[in-house]
């Protein structure tokens, strides 16, 4: 069996390494790298059916290494062994993982038995090993995937209607600063994706008054979709929650728009 470490830290390396040839004492190759291109570059060339994955890696992220990982090789079974279980690298990872692939998600304050169960079930038994931790993050944000709530219709009006967020924050009694996180909380769930700032900063894709987000998939048949409704009771609770501030065609109209212009 051939295993790839890819952690940047000297002495989480030896104790993964150290783990892995204990349990497996006649049968496994261990390989390393301490960054993440370096990763990609032995995955790339070495084809590990196992990989121990730390999450922050030096010049590539852990969740760049999985994907690049899995794109050449979908059933490699990847343990990602983190110091965080943070909402944004649950949900990276989450974003990534192939439908019906091996993988683990465990932390690096595990114990060593934990930690042996997790190389264990993800390597040789072929079962997906989460963390405790890990696992209720995952529940509440699916709980949460699950519909819009009524101060996210609101939102969804604001930015439909191209509200500055000033505008937004005296319409909904917030500060503009939280007009302004209510927004980013709200492009997250809908999997909004913003244009990136150009690497040599030569040309901005933002001026000082507006900001351009792409919705690729919102239509009205993905809109009802994703937020378990029709098209008719999408316009009812737009009608509802604007108290008539514009027509609901006109509304509707926007949101189904493939762009949203916002101040930001």
């Amino acid at each position: 069996m051939l295993v790839l470490i890819a952690e940047d830290d000297g002495l989480h390396r030896s104790f993964a390494r150290t783990t892995i040839e204990q349990l497996w004492p006649d049968n496994v190759e261990v390989i390393e790298a301490h960054s993440g291109d370096m990763a990609i570059e032995i995955a790339r060339k070495r084809k590990p059916p196992c990989v121990v994955l730390d999450l922050q890696l030096p010049k590539a992220t852990g969740i760049e290494v999985a994907r690049s990982i899995w794109a050449g090789r979908a059933d490699t079974n990847i343990l990602f062994w983190s110091n965080f279980a943070d909402e944004s690298y649950v949900r990276g990872v989450a974003r990534i993982v192939p439908p019906g692939t091996v993988y683990g998600y465990v932390l690096k304050s595990a114990s060593e038995e934990g930690m042996r169960l997790a190389l264990r079930g993800v390597f040789s038994e072929g079962h997906c090993i989460i963390d405790r931790e890990v696992r209720g993050i995952q529940h509440r944000v699916q709980n949460r995937l699950e519909g819009i709530t009524d101060s996210e219709y609101e939102s969804l009006i604001d930015l439909a209607l191209g509200l500055t967020d000033k505008t937004i924050a005296a319409r909904r009694g917030l500060s503009t600063r939280g007009a302004q996180a209510r927004i980013r909380h709200l492009y997250e769930k809908l999997g909004v994706a913003t244009l990136d700032e150009p690497a040599d900063n030569t040309t901005p894709v933002f001026n000082s008054r507006t900001r351009r987000s792409t919705l690729p998939w919102l239509g009205a048949s993905s809109m009802s979709t994703r937020c378990g409704g029709s098209s008719r009771v999408w316009k009812h609770g737009l009608m509802r929650t604007t108290r008539r501030a514009a027509s609901v065609e006109e509304i509707w109209s926007r949101l189904c728009k493939y762009t949203v212009a916002t101040a930001f």
